[in-house]
């Protein structure tokens, strides 16, 4: 049976997996000019074409959470390694791992694996491909402020959502001028939850291994499968 912390760390891994693949594929969706900052536009183009170059990504980050009125401070760390339409998660004590096909959730502390099939017409499901027209519509977006953080030089995006049902009130993305790879992205939610994720590091090419997003049962002897479906 599933605890009351698993859910709560399945819940909030399920949240970082598509703030992480927001930060990478935001980049791959072609942008309608229309009513938008064309500055904003050309400094996306210019990110697009870095990560359309890359054959896996592989980042590490740090992930806070904040709300001053609920006094929640919360921070986690984690890593997710990309390739196509495959992707390994690592975040709070939890794996996830989705090979093309079904998503893997590793629990170790609870010594529990839950296996599902992703339907790509669930508005719910987190994978790769789904998140390519993420930000295809429903946002505006604009320049926003320029900081110096030791030494790079981080120009924001500014994205508002067009839906007033939208949660969020507004989402900054912070790109290095430089390297034309994201540095952070920050979500600020209409309740006064604020959430930030940054980019610790930002890694392209690496060398993986034939099995990286194979879930390989036999490693878990001692662990209840669940199986949803």
């Amino acid at each position: 049976m599933k605890s009351t912390i698993q859910n709560f760390k399945n819940n909030n891994a399920n949240s970082l997996t598509k703030k992480v693949f927001q930060i990478v594929f935001l980049f791959l969706v072609t942008f309608s000019i229309q009513a938008q900052d064309k500055k904003a536009k050309e400094l996306l183009d210019q990110v697009t074409a870095k990560v359309k170059s890359y054959d896996n990504i592989v980042i590490d980050f740090k992930y806070t959470l904040n709300n001053a009125k609920e006094n929640i401070n919360q921070d986690s760390k984690g890593n997710v390694t990309i390739k196509g339409n495959q992707f390994v998660l690592n975040f709070m004590g939890v794996t996830k791992i989705f090979d093309g096909q079904k998503t893997y959730t590793i629990v170790p502390e609870d010594e529990e694996i839950t296996i599902s099939k992703v339907n790509e017409k669930d508005d719910n499901a987190i994978t790769p491909s789904k998140m390519l027209t993420f930000f295809n519509s429903g946002y505006k977006y604009a320049m926003d402020i320029v900081q110096n953080v030791k030494g790079r030089k981080i120009q924001y995006i500014k994205l508002n959502p067009t839906s007033a049902k939208d949660q969020r009130k507004e989402i900054l993305l912070g790109i290095d001028v430089q390297t034309k790879h994201i540095y952070n992205l920050i979500e600020m939610g209409k309740n006064g939850t604020k959430t930030t994720l940054t980019v610790n590091s930002f890694k392209t090419n690496q060398p993986l291994s034939k099995n990286q997003f194979t879930f390989v049962q036999s490693k878990y002897p001692n662990y209840y499968i669940n199986k949803l479906d």
